[in-house]
């Protein structure tokens, strides 16, 4: 007897769908309830909450497509604007309906053209006899939007007078959305982190099909043992798991221990789970890199070729703004407008990245250091501590087409300044400061 009932859906498949989202029955319960049958208005808007990795974004997405219900799946982070976010709604609306053999792209200025153009995108039938669902992932990034885009959200089944629900993923509570000048409340439910057994009962599930239940299950309990305190993200756990359990396997193929000899398995597998600890988060080596290094029983800094720093696992922008800021360094400043500029005429200058903090990762990875005192009102000041080599190796992963025989002469024609010495990224006037 399954613990997730419906009378719009079969048994079977609410049985799959528990089976899909472990430790979640109680939120599926409660958004069946919302949602109720296929043809009723739902609730206008929803909003989910919770810290990262626990389980919103593939809650939605299983229920959504488990259940075969219409929906639009947007992250807000990939479509930062307005515009953007709005068009690729539409665009997905396109292929929601059979009607329609191709999406085309349609402009959208704003979110009255939005109504408008949704209510055509939804006159199909399919989707008028059902509730539509427009998930908007990442949703803290709305604030960051014009001021009457997360307000129309909250309504738009009023406005568009249409069967339409939208559900708002984030990782901060509601209070901080909340505009000043008052909105439609949404329905708001938690999702809680995963406790310890949560944790042991997802991760026991991936257990390869050579070895037995209990004896994988074990394994997690030890990896859990170790690393709950100070990491409690299920897709890092899970890529720990991958990466060692190779390790806590050797006694066994080698035929030195049995599946229950956990006392012998422990201490095999303890040191490397020590060294692993080192890494949690950071990535600073591939997982193949990894592998080479449990076989030679080095430390993970121990690499050769390249520093330390080449190997850590940056955001994908983080790495441009490196470059970009390696270059800066070397670059003369009459240069500045021809290099960093689309256009060289008289351009105003722009707020770009106001805040500080968006550098603040590259300033704690030391990649990046403040020069300036806080007393300056020019805006912060850095220099970049990197070598030539790092900015190749950033260069490569990220697939840029940069020319990086620009970088080899800026650094010939600055052969006087030592490479090992810090390169100060200090921008005159006329560029457009990082701040």
């Amino acid at each position: 007897m399954p613990n997730l009932e419906h009378p719009a859906y079969p048994s079977a498949t609410l049985l799959h769908l528990e089976s899909l989202v472990p430790c979640r029955e109680s939120q599926v319960s409660m958004l069946l309830s919302i949602f109720g049958e296929r043809q009723q208005f739902s609730f206008p808007s929803i909003f989910i909450y919770g810290h990262t990795s626990s389980g919103k974004t593939y809650v939605m997405q299983t229920l959504l497509n488990t259940l075969q219900l219409p929906h639009v799946f947007v992250n807000c982070v990939e479509y930062f604007t307005s515009r953007l976010l709005l068009e690729e709604i539409l665009i997905q609306l396109q292929s929601c309906s059979s009607e329609t053999k191709q999406t085309s792209h349609v402009p959208c200025d704003t979110f009255n053209d939005f109504v408008r153009l949704f209510k055509q995108a939804v006159a199909s039938r399919e989707l008028q006899d059902q509730t539509l669902y427009i998930v908007l992932d990442r949703a803290e990034q709305l604030r960051e939007m014009e001021a009457n885009i997360l307000p129309a959200f909250l309504r738009l089944q009023e406005l568009t007078d249409r069967n339409v629900t939208v559900v708002l993923l984030s990782e901060i509570v509601w209070e901080l959305f909340r505009p000043n000048t008052g909105c439609f409340e949404p329905f708001t439910l938690y999702f809680p982190d995963y406790s310890i057994g949560h944790l042991q009962k997802i991760l026991s599930q991936n257990h390869p099909p050579e070895y037995s239940v209990d004896f994988y299950a074990a394994y997690i309990n030890i990896l859990l043992g170790v690393f709950y305190m100070v990491c409690r993200d299920l897709k890092e756990l899970q890529h720990l798991a991958a990466l060692n359990f190779s390790k806590y396997c050797e006694p066994v193929v080698r035929g030195e221990a049995s599946e229950r000899d956990t006392r012998k398995l422990w201490k095999n597998i303890e040191p490397h789970l020590k060294k692993a600890m080192q890494t949690v988060y950071l990535r600073e080596i591939s997982s193949s890199q990894w592998e080479r290094l449990q076989c030679d029983d080095r430390e993970p800094g121990q690499l050769k070729g390249l520093s330390a720093h080449t190997h850590v696992e940056l955001p994908y922008y983080s790495k441009f703004l490196l470059i970009a800021a390696y270059l800066a360094s070397y670059n003369p400043v009459r240069t500045d407008k021809r290099f960093f500029l689309k256009h060289h005429g008289k351009i105003r200058k722009t707020n770009f990245m106001k805040k500080h903090e968006k550098i603040s990762s590259l300033v704690t990875l030391q990649l990046l250091s403040m020069v300036d005192h806080n007393d300056q009102l020019g805006g912060p000041r850095y220099k970049c501590t990197v070598s030539l080599d790092f900015i190749r190796a950033i260069a490569r992963w990220t697939g840029h087409k940069m020319k990086l025989h620009l970088v080899q002469a800026w650094m010939d024609h600055t052969a006087r300044i030592s490479t090992a010495s810090l390169c100060q990224f200090a921008i005159p006037s006329n560029k457009v400061t990082c701040e």
